[in-house]
């Protein structure tokens, strides 16, 4: 009942030289860039003798600093900046697409299994003097007279009620 973390010295192994500069998402050393969790447990970039000569600028006065190198050191500690992290990626659209396919498959099944899985409706339903024959036989056996067809059919004029 300990933490699940891989001890410190494999910590280390995993992340090679990158240097742990705070605690990050859930104490592991690992790197995410996230605007929930913006300051992640481990430099992006391992250090370079470039990188080491710039980190001992950096303690002195940031005006001497060029942009590039301040750029450089910021990379070397972030992939991304917060802006984009948070520009759109365009997922969206293989999103969307994977919807219209999934539609799609859904109509030619409907279509598949209309065509050629399900026979065609009979004649009863379709024909229409099939129909009339069928309701005039209900009537005149007198089916579900309280609350049915027949319920609607006056037996003394021989006609449909109004």
């Amino acid at each position: 009942a300990g933490s699940s973390a891989p001890p410190i010295p494999q910590q280390k192994v995993d992340i090679g030289k990158r240097e742990i500069v705070g605690y990050g998402v859930n104490g592991e050393a690992t790197y995410i860039d996230s605007v929930m969790s913006p300051f992640p447990a481990i430099r992006f970039k391992e250090d370079t003798a470039e990188i080491l000569a710039l980190r001992k600028k950096e303690k002195g006065d940031w005006k001497k600093m060029s942009l590039e190198e301040k750029k450089s050191l910021y990379r070397a500690s972030f992939c991304q900046t917060l802006a984009e992290v948070e520009a759109p990626t365009g997922e969206w659209k293989s999103i969307f697409g994977l919807v219209l396919c999934g539609i799609g498959v859904g109509v030619l099944g409907y279509i598949w299994m209309k065509t050629i899985v399900y026979p065609s409706l009979p004649e009863t339903i379709t024909d229409e003097e099939k129909q009339k024959a069928q309701i005039q036989r209900m009537v005149d056996l007198r089916t579900n007279p309280v609350e049915g067809l027949a319920s609607n059919y006056d037996y003394e004029k021989s006609e449909w009620k109004k």
